[in-house]
């Protein structure tokens, strides 16, 4: 009984690696982003592994409203403090088709400008 009553309290304490918690965090961070009306945002954590201290999510934004478009991802690493969890990095959560550059390995269109910040090809 002691054990069951010890385990139910392990439970319960602050700071529990859950969707809602890390999304949470993730949430007071981009409410620190000056520009950012993260209110007008849908958040939803789509990939979560958590660790000891630390966790990684990935998180899909879209716009609320009728008609939110494509969802953007990006990934989070996140670290227990307290009884929350606050962001410690973050990073594109695939390819951006505004990156700039091509994949490694993959070829441009024919007649595409070059890339990559070198001066143009004569």
């Amino acid at each position: 009984m002691v054990l069951v009553m010890g385990a139910c309290a392990a439970c319960k304490r602050g700071g529990s690696c859950t969707e809602e918690a890390t999304r949470q965090g993730v949430i007071d961070y981009l409410s620190k982003r000056v520009g950012l009306n993260v209110a007008a945002l849908n958040v939803q954590v789509t990939s979560l592994t958590c660790r000891e201290n630390d966790a990684d999510a990935t998180v899909a934004f879209t716009a609320r409203g009728a008609n939110p478009g494509q969802p953007m991802s990006r990934r989070y690493t996140l670290e227990r403090q307290g009884d929350h969890w606050t962001v410690k990095e973050s990073a594109d959560a695939g390819g951006s088709p505004h990156g700039g550059a091509a994949a490694p390995g993959t070829e441009l269109p024919a007649g595409h400008p070059a890339v990559g910040g070198g001066a143009p090809k004569q």
